[in-house]
């Protein structure tokens, strides 16, 4: 391997950096998880270098807050990136760029009604921790609508985002969860009516003092556009 080549490498190692790639700026994006599928096509149909870093909204927003060096904030809850307007630490407007939906899914893909999470051959159901990821909110907000929160409760087992709740699922360390439609959707989930939660209204917004804030603009100038929206609506969004 070139010595060019390595530092190319260890530049894309450092998650969150502002980046120089063979002298290009690479826009850094903070990112919902649910985003991760589309990831691939938006950097394509994009056509310019984005970095992206997923995870809970509400813990993107506290590494922003706490100096995390990115250009772009897009969270699963627009209520975080208002309440990141009114803290300072991005710039208004917000731009709603899609409403996410949740899905129950299972690896052996008996499980289609929440109802079925509370017979007791489930022993662990994984969502993700309503307290800073919005599908865990919706999730629970969803079991509690259908009335099964009481009886599925003492069974949850909560991941750090909806990426992590599939990673419970996949390893078998969970019987069934809800995550987002996004990742379920090419695995045989199952659509859960949005009448059991609230809209996952999604937002973004650029970070203040991003060094690529002209650029932030472009991408989500581009991320709401006819363009932006079909790249999303192909992964699972509405």
């Amino acid at each position: 391997m070139t010595i060019s080549r390595r530092i190319v490498i260890s530049l894309l190692g450092n998650a969150g950096a502002c980046y120089r790639i063979l002298g290009v700026d690479v826009l850094t994006v903070a990112a919902a998880s649910d985003l991760a599928p589309a990831e691939a096509a938006i950097r394509k149909a994009y056509g310019a270098p984005v970095r992206f870093s997923f995870g809970a909204s509400g813990a993107l927003l506290r590494q922003i807050e706490n100096g995390a060096p990115f250009d772009v904030y897009l969270s699963a809850n627009q209520a975080y990136v208002d309440e990141g307007i009114r803290k300072g630490v991005l710039t208004a407007p917000a731009r709603h760029y899609a409403t996410g939906r949740i899905a129950l899914w299972s690896r052996s893909g008996e499980f289609k009604r929440l109802e079925q999470l509370t017979v007791r051959k489930v022993l662990h159901v994984a969502i993700a921790n309503p307290a800073y990821a919005p599908y865990g909110a919706a999730a629970k907000e969803a079991l509690e609508r259908a009335g099964v929160w009481k009886d599925v409760q003492p069974k949850i087992v909560y991941g750090e985002n909806i990426r992590q709740v599939l990673q419970f699922i996949e390893s078998g360390n969970a019987d069934a969860g809800i995550l987002s439609w996004t990742l379920a959707k090419d695995r045989g989930g199952v659509l859960l009516p949005d009448s059991l939660h609230s809209p996952i209204r999604q937002a973004g917004a650029v970070v203040r003092g991003a060094k690529q804030q002209r650029e932030a603009e472009r991408f989500l100038n581009w991320l709401v556009s006819p363009a932006g929206k079909s790249v999303l609506q192909a992964h699972g969004f509405t």
